[in-house]
């Protein structure tokens, strides 16, 4: 349960605590790409458009650090990084198929108003 006394903008705030998660705009992209499953960091190039095999690194180091996605190496491939595997943990799951999912069809539902596509009443 949130704290009513929390403030927006306080340092110790619940709000800033999950923004600080995603941050990185990359971030909530990988944890998306990641709904599918255990996927290879090769196959989460070809997944998300646009993002450099530098970044999606940086990306994927700083979501296993806070203990949403695990690394693991797939015993049938023979050598890293293409036996690596990542996946949501139980806590990375609950963010992307919970908030973040949420958060992605209000941007879906509310695309012309954000847009700016939209007539102005």
């Amino acid at each position: 349960m949130i704290d009513d006394s929390c403030q927006t903008f306080v340092s110790d705030c619940h709000v800033r605590a999950a923004i600080e998660l995603i941050r990185h705009a990359w971030d909530s992209v990988v944890l998306s790409a990641l709904r599918m499953g255990p996927t290879r960091r090769n196959e989460l190039l070809t997944r998300i458009a646009g993002v450099s095999d530098k970044v999606l690194t940086q990306a994927l180091q700083r979501l296993q650090e806070r203990g949403l996605v695990t690394k693991a190496l797939n015993a049938e491939q023979p050598a890293p990084p293409s036996g690596a595997i990542y996946q949501l943990t139980p806590l990375g799951d609950s963010l992307a198929n919970g908030p973040l999912a949420q958060l992605a069809q209000w941007a879906a539902d509310n695309q012309a108003e954000l847009t700016g596509s939209s007539a102005t009443p």
